[in-house]
């Protein structure tokens, strides 16, 4: 996996900041690189207006790095980084922000209760298992290979030690 690649050294620049182990960095960067289609930059949930306009939660589309969606999710990202996503949901599309959210939601279970430390420690990575933190079981197996193969690159720079 190229780490050079879109956002991916200011999400890395992220994880290195709250401390995440070489695992945990590897399984953001995977969930990142799955959710923006593998553009790694911040993306607006696919489908046109009228499919979006369908979804229960809209307008709280998936946005960002991580998909953030609806309405209790963009208050608590806007009460954690004191940004109005609610009111301004396109602002979940700025770099910065979306980072903060991805590193640190997944960090601290902002998603689904389920955060990094639950699955990926020193001892174990539980890449599939991480799935839970974001989406349940959708694509887990598929995103644990991006997972490893993120691992190893970040090992090969000698990212966490």
């Amino acid at each position: 996996m190229n780490l050079d690649f879109g956002c991916t050294r200011l999400i890395l620049a992220k994880c290195n900041a709250e401390g995440l182990l070489r695992n945990q960095a590897a399984y953001v960067l995977a969930t990142a690189w799955h959710e923006t289609g593998h553009t790694m930059h911040p993306v607006r949930e696919m489908g046109g207006e009228t499919y979006l306009r369908s979804k229960a939660y809209y307008p709280y589309v998936g946005m960002g790095f991580v998909q953030l969606t609806w309405k209790r999710n963009y208050e608590l990202a806007s009460k954690k980084l004191g940004v109005d996503f609610v009111a301004n949901p396109r602002l979940l599309l700025d770099p910065e922000h979306a980072a903060v959210i991805l590193v640190t939601g997944m960090r601290d279970g902002w998603f689904t209760g389920k955060k990094l430390a639950d699955y990926i420690t020193l001892q174990e990575s539980n890449f599939a298992g991480a799935r839970r933190i974001i989406n349940g079981t959708d694509r887990a197996a598929l995103i644990a290979g991006h997972a490893v193969q993120y691992d190893a690159a970040l090992k090969a720079v000698g990212y966490g030690g």
